[in-house]
């Protein structure tokens, strides 16, 4: 008996996964990349010009990250008191502590640390400045509002800690300037009632200038407050994502949706090459202009003082507040108020809470509890406009205030003059500017409303049959009319309507 050879079904023909696809896949099995790329990858972002203020803040944290990683690998946080020796001549033999010592180190003798230094200083500036840039876009055009107030929360406390994160670095390198400054600290925590005088020890580590605060502020410069704004960055950006990005109103623009590009590919490589262009400019920037050269100062000394020694202008407001408060002083109960330097520390911070709790005032104000996800043109918001343009001219004047013995010198006029016409602006000025800016925003609601009506002026001149000579208007667009009627119109409009 013959056997047959048993005929088989060729098995279904299934393809091999390549070595990244089971990777992938792996991954997607235990932390959902797969389902989380779909969801977010192509989720759209509007475009405005506006809207790169907020990654030039992002871009330029990640330029100081990687310039302070390379900056403490050079320098010394230490007080201790050596004898220098090296480039720079003109120090040369001179008594200075190790973390002065160290940042001429850097400065001269390791390969590009001046350049890193400035690129990082330089790039705080410009954190800062793209910080109140970015909150002050936010806050005339209203993105603060439902369901973004905890996010704008997020932000401010982002500023507020950048303020006292360049005080902390620019005072590391124990410079005459730097000094002079932490002088300054010294005296306003001397005035705090009670207990001024053990805030002050307790931060120097004995009598000022004492021998820790160099170290102290370096943890807290590279290791404390970094970190926490590094989680507020992350959070910050999450809830960006999770609430749907913001967009000024428009054809097609709802509260409902949002028309843009999907972040993956489009915004993700423009994205990617303004980081570049923020990077290349701040590189630019610290390569052809100089920033805090420490070695013009000297070191720092309790008996000396730099000429014309002024703060980082983030914190110029500061001072103006110290140097056109007059020198007052009470005594309670065998305690001497200085109120001259107490009234300025109290309320510096004071106005920076304005800012931070403004949302939760004017939704209590309004009574408006809706979401939002349409931005306001600032215009079409008079009184807010006009309080955001007043806390600005305050701000202006108190930081011409901090720098009034340079505006004396330079516009060779009295200190006394300066001192005088800052006080009086102080209160003057900010009111002007709400009452002027208020005005000119109805204005401009009134003009608006004439466009719509009339449409825009061409420049032809038509003469009637009847001899009457008229111009010709052209008529708006639907995308046009639609931005200047998206709002609700103040009511000194409305009334004035007949």
């Amino acid at each position: 008996m013959t056997a047959t050879p048993e005929t088989s079904t060729p098995a279904s023909s299934t393809p091999v996964a390549s070595r990244g696809e089971r990777v992938a896949e792996w991954f997607d099995g235990r932390l959902g990349i797969h389902t989380l790329g779909k969801q977010y990858l192509r989720k759209v972002f509007p475009d405005h010009w506006s809207f790169l203020l907020g990654e030039i803040c992002l871009y330029s944290f990640v330029v100081l990250i990687l310039t302070g990683i390379y900056l403490t690998l050079f320098f010394h946080p230490s007080m201790n008191e050596v004898t220098y020796h090296g480039s720079y001549v003109p120090l040369n033999g001179i008594r200075m502590s190790d973390a002065y010592a160290s940042t001429l180190h850097l400065s001269f003798d390791v390969r590009g640390g001046l350049l890193v230094r400035q690129l990082h200083h330089w790039a705080a500036l410009v954190f800062i400045a793209a910080m109140l840039t970015h909150m002050m876009r936010h806050f005339f055009t209203g993105s603060f509002r439902k369901p973004r107030e905890l996010n704008w929360l997020f932000g401010w406390t982002l500023l507020f800690l950048g303020l006292f994160e360049g005080l902390f670095g620019y005072s590391l390198p124990d410079d005459l300037l730097s000094g002079t400054g932490m002088r300054f600290v010294d005296g306003a925590l001397l005035s705090v009632p009670i207990v001024g005088t053990y805030l002050s020890m307790f931060l120097f580590g004995g009598e000022y200038p004492g021998h820790d605060i160099v170290s102290r502020f370096y943890s807290l410069h590279v290791l404390l407050i970094p970190g926490v704004m590094a989680a507020l960055v992350v959070v910050h950006v999450l809830l960006v994502v999770y609430h749907k990005h913001t967009q000024f109103a428009g054809p097609g623009r709802t509260e409902r949706n949002v028309v843009g590009a999907p972040f993956m590919p489009v915004y993700l490589a423009k994205a990617g090459g303004f980081f570049f262009l923020v990077f290349g400019a701040l590189t630019a920037l610290a390569a052809v202009a100089s920033i805090n050269p420490v070695w013009s100062y000297g070191p720092y000394r309790a008996d000396q003082v730099s000429t014309g020694a002024q703060p980082d202008w983030y914190l110029g407001f500061a001072e103006g507040l110290v140097r056109v408060m007059p020198g007052w002083e009470v005594t309670f109960w065998g305690h001497t108020l200085v109120l001259g330097v107490l009234i300025p520390i109290v309320v510096f911070p004071l106005l920076l809470v304005l800012i931070g709790v403004y949302p939760f005032l004017e939704s209590w104000r309004t009574g408006d509890k809706r979401e939002h996800h349409l931005l306001d043109r600032p215009r079409n918001r008079p009184t807010r406009t006009g309080i955001g343009v007043a806390w600005i001219s305050l701000y202006l004047i108190l930081l011409a205030g901090g720098g009034n013995d340079i505006v004396a010198t330079r516009l060779h006029l009295s200190i006394n003059t300066v001192t005088w016409a800052v006080r009086v602006a102080v209160f003057v000025v900010p009111a002007a500017a709400f009452v002027v800016t208020r005005r000119i925003c109805l204005g401009l609601q009134l003009r608006d409303a004439e466009l719509v009506l009339h449409g825009r002026e061409t420049g032809v001149i038509k003469r009637l049959p009847h001899g009457e000579y008229v111009e010709l208007h052209r008529p708006l667009d639907q995308a046009e009319l639609h931005t200047l009627t998206a709002h609700k119109r103040p009511r000194e409009l409305v009334e004035r309507e007949p």
